[in-house]
């Protein structure tokens, strides 16, 4: 064998583990998924309907915690008029939608359909960096908890003492009781665009999931 061909050989091996070297030394970024973002103007318009509606509430900075999770245009609702126990930061939107449905809604219903004064609501929740429950065809998507633009509703209590669960009163035997649930599910659904229920399936056995994504999915 020639130098020359030696000479060859040796450079054709010194590129190849140059350039295997190469493909291992630069790794693939990871992508940081970032959440949709509210606009300012949009959020501006909220706050001044917030406002009109005499809802006391406290903005929230605007935070992304990646993968899909994150605030933007949230507010801390203060006074809605109803004391509502357990609820986090929410999405402006959804807090106009929300405190309009108890006031308008659930409020009234209590009074005319059950005869008492509507003393609070117990809230499960809003804001939770998770992916959707209950639901095999959409599991490895984010839920609108993860975005805060979510509520989900437990039960409410009355004056006269009474304390309604969606968990154990969603059936009742008491047609009242049971008019009461329909009456505010039907209201929730023209003011969200996804409302859940017991209905729907298990994992929304204790709750209603109340959404403002104008998906228009009522169950």
């Amino acid at each position: 064998m020639s130098m020359r061909h030696d000479r060859r050989t040796a450079a054709l091996l010194v590129a190849l583990t140059l350039a295997a070297c190469g493909r291992t030394e630069r790794p693939v970024p990871q992508q940081r998924e970032s959440i949709a973002t509210v606009s300012v103007r949009e959020t501006a318009q909220c706050l001044a309907d917030l406002r009109t509606m005499n809802v006391a509430y406290r903005v929230l900075p605007d935070t992304d915690y990646g993968n899909g999770c994150g605030l933007s245009g949230t507010v801390q609702l203060v006074e809605i008029g109803v004391p509502v126990t357990g609820l986090g930061a929410v999405r402006c939107g959804e807090a106009r939608a929300f405190s309009g449905w108890i006031r308008n809604a659930v409020a009234p219903a209590a009074y005319q359909i059950l005869g008492s004064e509507l003393a609070s609501v117990q809230s499960m929740g809003s804001y939770a960096c998770r992916n959707v429950v209950g639901s095999v065809r959409n599991a490895s998507r984010r839920s609108g908890h993860a975005i805060a633009n979510a509520v989900d509703i437990g039960g409410v209590t009355l004056k006269d003492g009474r304390r309604l669960s969606v968990l154990g009163d969603w059936s009742s035997p008491d047609p009242a009781v049971q008019r009461f649930w329909t009456t505010i599910h039907d209201s929730a659904c023209r003011r969200f665009g996804t409302v859940l229920s017991p209905a729907y399936n298990a994992a929304h056995r204790n709750h209603l999931h109340l959404e403002d994504d104008g998906a228009r999915f009522c169950r």
